[in-house]
């Protein structure tokens, strides 16, 4: 079932996109055009064949642990800085007049 141009425009809406007519007859071709590269997948077989949450399936957490680790003291932190005032780096203004940092 194509969309309609009520179709598009609701979307467009939602999106809170503004369209003309031309581009909204533009726009329901286009999408149209995109849902009809969908249409082979209509002609697979899948009686039987489970849903899956992940194509993958068992997929469990493959991530590591968080490891703690001491960090850098203050002083630390600071030792090479170019520039500094009391806890904070210091840094070239860049949005402004430019005045001092």
């Amino acid at each position: 079932m194509p969309l309609t141009k009520d179709d598009v425009a609701s979307i467009a809406e939602y999106a809170r996109i503004a369209l003309t007519d031309d581009e909204l007859d533009e726009m329901t071709t286009y999408m149209n055009d995109a849902v009809a590269l969908l249409d082979p997948i209509l002609e697979y077989d899948l009686e039987g064949v489970e849903p899956t949450f992940h194509p993958i399936g068992d997929l469990s957490n493959v991530v590591r642990d968080d490891v703690v680790v001491a960090g850098l003291t203050l002083e630390e932190a600071l030792a090479n800085a170019g520039s500094r005032r009391d806890r904070s780096f210091r840094v070239p203004a860049i949005l402004g007049d430019g005045g001092a940092a």
